[in-house]
């Protein structure tokens, strides 16, 4: 059962920016990891990222045909406004688990609303990169399920 890794706006910048709330690894790091864990869950992965909400909603698309039976995804900014990204995530009908590095909560008051949340499987926040690896098991256990 393979997997997908979306990562959204500006997590190109993982390592530069603001490294005291995002810590210094960067998305090669993060992906690499990543594929290496589900590998050794059995699951292949592959890993997207994009800057445009387009790009994004494309890939979540194509997932619906490629064989992906799941996704972990850092929507970053567009967590907070984007509802053609929920209504994706919705039309191809795969289990997803939301995942953000920082604690979305404890941060500005319109970070703390997601589109997404509610219709994910799981989410998983404030883990710095550390919570990829717990979405990817949480989105393993519910595969197996």
């Amino acid at each position: 059962m393979a997997v997908l890794l979306l990562n959204g706006p500006n997590l190109n910048l993982l390592g530069l920016r603001e490294p005291e709330l995002y810590g210094h690894d960067t998305l090669a790091d993060v992906e690499n990891r990543f594929v290496a864990e589900a590998a050794a869950l059995g699951h292949p992965a592959q890993c997207f990222q994009s800057n445009h909400e387009g790009a994004l909603i494309d890939r979540i698309h194509a997932a619906r045909i490629d064989g992906t039976q799941g996704i972990v995804i850092n929507p970053g900014g567009l967590t907070h406004t984007s509802v053609a990204l929920r209504d994706a995530l919705l039309g191809v009908a795969l289990p997803f688990v939301e995942i953000h590095i920082s604690d979305v909560h404890a941060r500005e008051p319109f970070r703390h609303h997601s589109y997404l949340s509610d219709v994910a499987t799981a989410v998983v926040v404030g883990q710095g990169v550390a919570g990829y690896r717990s979405a990817l098991h949480l989105l393993c256990a519910r595969l197996a399920s």
